[in-house]
């Protein structure tokens, strides 16, 4: 079976990262026009950086979790052919064995805003963080802003084109061109499955309910025998 799933930051909230739009999420504490977008950048480099080194720190100390390391069994099983594709940053995924699209980058990378060279990023950045490439001081977080392209796209629309099973998990379905996977799927044909705290849209087949800790084992546990 072809398998496409979508990962949000409901799948880290029990590892200990926080979600973006929920009543005490970081979108409730910070406003996305002054941390997560280019012109916030250009207005405040020391601010951004701020935000992403916090963000940084929060991520290494966090450890997968059950729905993590089910995602990486469902990955690595030979019965299906598995695209994960997700719209963290955080690298708890790839801690758990398993082999993420990042749509919206890496905290643990860094690009140079100057000659897009990438190299993985110390755990404090500044202003003043050089890039190892050129030499100059435009060294950002290598992550997707409001306002930018996400990567892998076309990588995701091949997969989108032919699954037998789209899964969203832990994903607000308020973010595009994420929010319009589970369309371009059911278009194809594919069965579609929502996973996550509560409903987020009708468009989906089928929704499982609950923690990501509890439903997505036990919806892995259905498909890898």
């Amino acid at each position: 079976m072809r398998i496409v799933v979508l990962t949000g930051a409901g799948v880290s909230a029990e590892s200990g990262l926080g979600t973006f739009r929920d009543r005490d999420g970081l979108w409730s504490r910070y406003a996305i026009e002054d941390v997560a977008t280019p012109d916030a950048y250009a207005r405040d480099p020391a601010l951004v950086h701020d935000f992403y080194n916090m963000r940084r720190r929060e991520a290494a100390q966090a450890r997968s979790n059950a729905a993590h390391h089910a995602l990486a069994r469902l990955q690595q099983s030979t019965q299906h052919e598995v695209t994960l594709v997700t719209q963290n940053v955080d690298a708890l995924h790839e801690a758990a064995g398993a082999t993420p699209l990042h749509m919206h980058g890496q905290l643990d990378q860094a690009l140079c805003a100057a000659c897009a060279h990438r190299w993985p990023a110390p755990m404090e950045m500044s202003p003043e963080t050089p890039c190892p490439s050129c030499g100059g001081a435009t060294a950002r977080p290598d992550v997707v802003w409001f306002g930018e392209m996400p990567y892998a796209l076309d990588a995701i629309d091949a997969a989108l084109t032919s699954p037998d099973l789209f899964a969203a998990i832990g994903t607000s379905g308020q973010v595009y061109p994420a929010a319009g996977f589970v369309d371009v799927a059911a278009a194809s044909g594919a069965e579609t499955i929502e996973l996550n705290l509560e409903p987020t849209s009708t468009r989906f087949d089928d929704h499982r309910l609950g923690r990501a800790t509890e439903v997505v084992p036990a919806w892995v546990g259905s498909l890898v025998q």
